[in-house]
């Protein structure tokens, strides 16, 4: 139980407090030598005035430890002692004599402690008319005015005789008894005097002394003196050493003060944080807290934040304490208590944080401000989280905001788990009192639709969960219910087994509760799935049963085996109607949950014992009850329910397999790897079988393998029927005795499993739309059934550091028959690439960019990731940095492959085909390409929190190259990077990786700072790939190519120099050589170029041609003559380029094309007008020639794109005919600016209207069209320029006066 102590604090000494030091009923003799002896208990008798007057005014002086006592009311005996003062004859000299008296009556100890200790009350309290304590002889005289000032001064005469005496026996403090009666006074009638004589008094005492007496002075001077002591404080604090700074800040909190004043006394604070003590922490925070206003709040909580540690002022045996609650939660402190009353110290100062926060708006806010501000991930401290979570719990109007931060911060990865977790650690004594508000937070991030926001709400939930020991005691028996809750449902039971899973591997459990769940989960794991080698199980199976992938020759006596296939035909059994009735008693075991509880079972043995499986190793080689999967000539003659069966039997045994990956990956023994090499060639080789299956079994549904229930409802019925993974375990050499009845499944399965094994589901399965027939033979793609696979682990591709080698030496029982180390093939290698590409795309991919179909839930986007998610984006990043040295020995190795035998491979696939060889190597490359593009494209590294993650990976690039030392400039290793990338494209294998490896260096491009040349790199390299002889396979005929040639088009012509000459080059030589070329072919210059691709090579082009225009600038008349010149020229390569375009519209006329023509033609006069006619209005005297051509070129432009808006009406196309009024409207803007530009040229006479007929591409007269005007300008040299417009039959003849809506001809000199 943690007590809290009182904020204002004394070194040691207990200080009196007022109602204290006048209840005392019984005190013990001073030790200070009596002057004058008393007989006991009898009354003060002589005559002095002081004595005399007292007697009179109501009050007896009693002697030896007697209480003085009060015969009167307190307010009625000094009204009659201030009366009979003032009345006295010889006033104001018997004040004097009063006083006097009073001096000689302390002299004597006893009298004086009397004097000082409240009175006794001889009158009822009822009849009482103040207070109901009694005040001291003293303090009654002190509230008297006219005696005040020499009470005080006598005080202060008689209090430095007991400074340095030690307290008597009964702990009564002299000095503090005498100060006590300045406290609380109603009138101070020289305040400043007082003032002197306290300061005066700190400065000769003690240091214990010191400190009460600087607590003491706001209870005993007034506000006019708050200022004229505090500037005296700062003085003391300045000079001063420690011991004085807690209680002068203590007292500078309580007076009314200037704010400048205390901005300079909390600066000279500030400074001293680092040297104060834990202890002194509550008092200060207090001082800095409420120095602050609205005005500067901001700044101080800033300023306090960055000079503020609190691991600075804890022990280092608290630190590792907290550090260590996993391995020794309930353990004894080290230090005792010392750490007890730190921990005190901690909770006191949150409390006085609370304080400030739940009283002060502006503090709250602007805590939350200096925290939203932090920029950088290493930044952010413990300190800061806690307050988050502490302003959450006591500003209420701060919920929002503090939600709102974050959230912020979480999709930013600025608070990490360990931070996180570090603050639940060192401050649990604080957060346990705020732990409703924790949850309630939780809650409410988990409402979120961002993954990183729901996994921090469930953190929250976590950590709650485990450092706070009231929500802790009832796991055990909490696991217990949820067990036995679940067992009659094989899916609620691996949904248990999963989130159990995921509770020991993110170490949520206490140990002792370990403890207990390893000893059951053992047991019960091997009673469920192991049985002996020795016994094969007997009974009625659908298929014959047989011991396979076993890794070992075993001893039948001694070797174990996982009992698959007899578990899986009790469901097949049940189907047939041949299941006899479940005996009382018996657990229900089911094949789902293999998978699950074997990841929960390795997992809770690597907790146990620090990551070793030993224990559990022999499952990693023991053989499954099996049967012969390889379908071969019997696949057409199995029943579909047969077919089902074995379906499934081979995605548990996959999904086994991808378990024990995840388990074992991590051990480091080579024979292990070796094995693991092996599991991994058997889950290849079963997925070749199960697509067999798969292609003729189209109604099948998967048995599930992820089971939360938030997936499951994200996820299609049609497409799967399971929801987010979790983290697995594994065991190892375990056995039992058993035979097939040990182990039963129901009689009968809940509704919601019939999904195991069930080939008459209701409701057809839509898993593969994609299945194609060819040869007779239906294929399928494994990647539509990722959601019935458990999930790989992000360790496991550890893996990618083995070698590549193309061929295994196996035996036909898949045992290694030589000695030869095991090395990854191509097979498998592409295997991990692909999951690993996938996890990269769902990762780093931002959720705007991910093409989800609309009919799809968020959910299923995340389905088969779920432990992908539980790890931070910088954490799957670093993953992947490690892994890139492997990946670059692998596309090394794959590049000098397709080097060595690129002419044998292009001379096979001129013959018919690739070899399978080539093309797992070719999609090992584009995978590889494919991973670097989505690690090096990741946003995050535009963060400086992220920076060394991406100097880290363009290290390992860099340094395949040449050695790279530590520190290089980013520039230069972004530059060594692309040079040793950019060697790759020579083995480039197909179209495809080409598209990846120049989007790759397009990432890289974007993070120069010197882009120039590289540009051009990737320029060069693009059109490379558009001029090479690709082999020509499926995936040229596919949707999926066009869309890869419309993106190395777009970057080839995004990254040349000149994207005109470009243009032209490709529609002056290669179009024409493609139209000379027969039916079929391609362009000799670009291969890429044919009849098919035509349209996207036309589409790009126009497009590129008309954003290459519109952002050219027209300029002004006041440019220089060689701009003018240079822009002409520009533009009439432009209208050059453009003429050849469209001109490809009379052999090209396709609807595709028509449409781009259309489109991009109208855009491309619009740019005309906006960009080239200004230009033209001020060059046209200078060079009239150039602009006459010019227009002439364009005249015959826009005369066709008028026959094709022709064309479209006749057709009536609607696609097309959209295009037309813009498309007009446009053309009459041209004429009317053309004619403007001549009129300002002094060209207007040479303007006249003729018509003009409607004709098609391909010139024929459209007989039964509009006719057409024609405004035509001729020129010296007999030229004629035309621009065209449609016009209605009925419309008569303009003329050249009728200029706005008439068709120009364009001008002529």
């Amino acid at each position: 139980m943690v007590f809290k102590r009182r904020l204002s604090r004394s070194s040691g000494n207990d200080t009196l407090t007022k109602e204290e030091s006048i209840s005392e009923d019984k005190m013990q003799p001073l030790t200070k030598t009596i002057k004058k002896s008393h007989a006991p208990n009898q009354v003060e008798e002589n005559d002095t005035v002081f004595v005399r007057l007292l007697k009179t005014s109501g009050l007896i002086l009693k002697t030896g430890q007697n209480q003085n006592q009060l015969a009167v009311d307190q307010i009625v005996f000094q009204k009659k002692l201030f009366q009979t003062l003032r009345k006295h004859p010889s006033y104001p000299k018997v004040i004097e004599e009063f006083v006097k008296g009073l001096e000689s009556y302390i002299e004597d100890s006893e009298s004086f402690r009397n004097c000082l200790l409240s009175c006794e009350r001889l009158q009822d309290e009822e009849a009482s008319m103040s207070t109901s304590y009694s005040k001291s002889l003293i303090k009654l005289l002190l509230g008297i005015d006219i005696l005040q000032p020499a009470i005080i001064k006598t005080l202060f005469e008689k209090l430095p005789e007991f400074l340095f005496e030690k307290p008597n026996s009964d702990g009564i403090s002299m000095p503090r008894l005498i100060i006590s009666q300045l406290k609380w006074l109603d009138r101070i009638v020289d305040g400043q005097d007082l003032t002197m004589k306290i300061m005066q008094l700190i400065s000769i005492a003690p240091v214990p002394l010191q400190q009460d007496f600087v607590t003491s002075l706001p209870e005993i001077l007034g506000d006019a003196q708050h200022a004229d002591v505090a500037n005296e404080l700062s003085d003391l604090l300045m000079e001063n050493t420690t011991p004085l700074t807690v209680p002068i800040l203590d007292v500078l909190s309580s007076l009314r003060l200037d704010t400048n004043f205390l901005s300079k006394i909390r600066r000279l604070v500030m400074g001293k944080l680092s040297s104060l003590r834990l202890d002194d922490l509550p008092v200060i925070m207090k001082f800095i807290l409420h120095s602050a206003t609205a005005t500067n709040a901001l700044e101080v909580i800033t300023e306090l934040r960055k000079k503020f540690d609190l691991h600075h002022f804890m022990l280092p045996s608290q630190f590792l304490a907290s550090q260590n609650k996993l391995k020794s939660k309930g353990g004894a402190s080290s230090s005792g208590i010392q750490e007890s009353t730190s921990k005190d110290s901690i909770v006191l100062l949150f409390d006085v944080i609370k304080s400030a926060v739940r009283y002060d708006k502006t503090i709250s806010e602007a805590w939350i401000k200096a925290i939203e501000s932090i920029a950088s991930v290493a930044e952010h401290k413990i300190f800061d989280m806690a307050m988050l979570l502490v302003i959450y719990s006591t500003s209420t109007h701060t919920k929002k905001y503090i939600e709102r931060v974050l959230r912020s911060k979480i999709r930013l990865g600025h608070i990490e788990k360990h931070l996180l977790e570090n603050t639940f650690c060192v401050h649990d004594m604080v957060l346990k009192d705020i732990c409703p508000s924790i949850l309630s937070l939780a809650q409410s991030l988990f409402h979120s639709q961002d993954p990183s926001i729901i996994s921090f709400g469930s953190l929250l939930y976590t950590y709650a969960f485990r450092f706070f020991d009231t929500y802790c005691q009832q796991v055990t028996s909490l696991l217990q219910l949820v067990q036995s809750c679940t067992e009659q449902s094989p899916r609620a039971s691996a949904l248990y087994y999963d989130e159990f899973a995921n509770l020991i591997q993110e170490g949520k459990l206490a140990p002792k509760t370990l403890e207990w769940a390893g000893q059951n989960i053992f047991n019960d794991f091997q009673d469920a799935f192991v049985v002996d080698l020795c016994v094969v199980p007997k009974g009625d199976f659908p298929f014959p049963v047989k011991a396979l992938y076993g890794l070992e020759e075993y001893n039948t006596r001694d070797g174990i085996a996982v009992n698959l296939l007899p578990l899986l035909s009790w469901k097949f059994a049940e189907d047939s109607g041949q299941m006899t009735s479940q005996e009382p008693g018996q657990k229900l075991v089911s094949a789902l949950c293999l998978a699950p509880y074997f990841r929960l079972l390795r997992l809770c043995v690597a907790r146990q014992h620090n990551g070793n499986l030993e224990e559990i190793d022999g499952l990693l080689d023991c053989p499954l009850f099996l049967t012969d999967l390889e379908p071969g000539e019997r696949l057409e003659s199995m029943s579909a329910k047969e077919r089902s069966f074995m379906c499934s039997l081979i995605f548990f045994t996959l999904n086994w397999f991808r378990e024990v990956m995840n388990a074992f990956c991590l051990q480091t023994p080579p024979e292990i790897k070796g094995k693991l090499l092996t599991r991994l060639k058997d889950i290849v080789g079963l997925q070749e079988i199960l697509e067999k299956y798969l292609a003729v079994t189209p109604d099948y549904v998967p048995p599930l393998a992820h089971f939360d229930l938030e997936t499951l409802n994200g996820i299609p019925h049609s497409t799967s029927a399971s929801a987010k993974n979790r983290k697995k375990t594994k065991i190892g050499g375990i056995k039992r005795k058993a035979d097939g009845s040990k182990v039963l499944s129901p009689d009968k399965l809940s509704k919601e499993d019939n999904t195991e094994c069930d080939p008459e589901l209701s409701g057809r399965s839509h898993l593969d739309k994609e299945s194609i027939e060819m040869e007779g033979k239906k294929s399928v793609s494994l990647q539509n059934y990722h959601a019935f696979f458990r999930e790989l682990d992000i360790e496991v591709f550890s893996i990618l550091h083995c070698g590549l080698v193309t061929k295994v030496i196996l035996d036909t029982d898949m045992h290694t028959e030589a000695t030869e180390v095991m090395q990854l093939g191509p097979p498998e290698l592409l295997f991990l690439l692909e999951d690993l590409s996938y996890k990269l795309e769902n990762k780093l991919t931002p959720s705007f960019a991910k093409r989800i179909p609309f009919f799809k839930n968020k959910g299923s986007w995340n389905v088969g990731f779920s432990h992908l998610h539980q790890k931070s984006t910088q954490e799957v990043v670093h993953c992947v940095v490690q892994l890139l040295a492997p990946m670059c020995n692998h596309l090394e190795n794959i590049h000098n492959y397709f080097q060595c035998s690129v002419a044998e491979t292009h001379a096979a696939d001129r013959q018919g085909g690739k070899t399978q060889e080539s093309h797992i190597m070719s999609s090992c490359y584009q995978k590889l390409l494919q991973i670097f593009h989505s690690l090096f494209a990741w946003s995050g590294f535009f963060h400086t929190g992220n920076r060394n993650l991406l100097y880290s990976g363009l290290e390992v690039l860099a340094s395949r190259l040449k050695q790279i030392e530590r520190d290089h400039p980013l520039d230069e290793l972004i530059s060594q990077s692309f040079n040793y990338l950019q060697n790759f494209h020579h083995s480039i294998p197909n179209f495809k990786c080409g598209l990846y490896l120049l989007r790759l260096l397009m990432v890289l491009l974007e993070k120069s700072t010197a882009p120039a040349q590289k540009k051009l790199k990737i320029a060069s390299m693009a059109k490379q790939f558009l001029c090479r002889v690709w082999p020509h396979g499926e995936e040229e005929k596919s949707s999926g190519f066009n869309d890869q040639l419309h993106d190395v088009l777009c970057i080839y012509l995004e990254h040349t120099d000149s994207v005109l000459k470009a243009i032209e080059e490709i529609a002056g030589i290669g179009v024409p050589e493609l139209i000379n070329s027969p039916k079929g072919a391609s362009s000799s210059t670009f291969p890429s170029l044919t009849r098919d691709t035509f349209v996207i090579f036309f589409r790009v082009m126009m497009a590129k041609l008309e954003k290459t225009v519109k952002g050219l600038q027209a300029g002004t008349a006041a440019d220089a003559q060689q701009i003018h010149e240079e822009k002409l020229l520009y533009w009439n390569m432009a209208v050059r380029d453009f003429t050849i375009l469209i001109n490809l519209i009379k052999v090209f006329d396709s609807r595709p094309v028509l449409h781009v023509c259309l489109k991009y033609g109208r855009l491309f006069v619009e740019a005309f007008l906006k960009q080239c006619m200004p230009l033209l209005d001020f060059s046209f005297r200078k060079h009239r020639d150039d602009v006459l051509s010019l227009l002439e070129t364009f005249q015959l432009d826009t005369r066709l794109l008028h026959h094709l808006c022709g064309h479209s009406k006749i057709h009536q196309d609607t696609r097309l005919t959209k295009h037309v009024p813009l498309l007009k409207k446009t053309l009459e803007l041209l004429v009317c600016r053309v004619k403007a530009m001549l009129v300002l040229n002094n060209c207007r006479e040479a303007f006249w209207l003729g018509n003009l007929k409607n004709r098609d591409l391909q010139g024929e007269e459209i007989l039964s069209q509009n006719s057409q005007r024609i405004l035509t300008a001729e020129c010296e040299d007999d030229r004629t320029v035309h621009i065209s417009q449609s016009m209605e039959d009925d419309e008569p003849e303009a003329s050249d006066e009728e200029e706005q809506g008439d068709e120009s001809g364009d001008s002529s000199d």
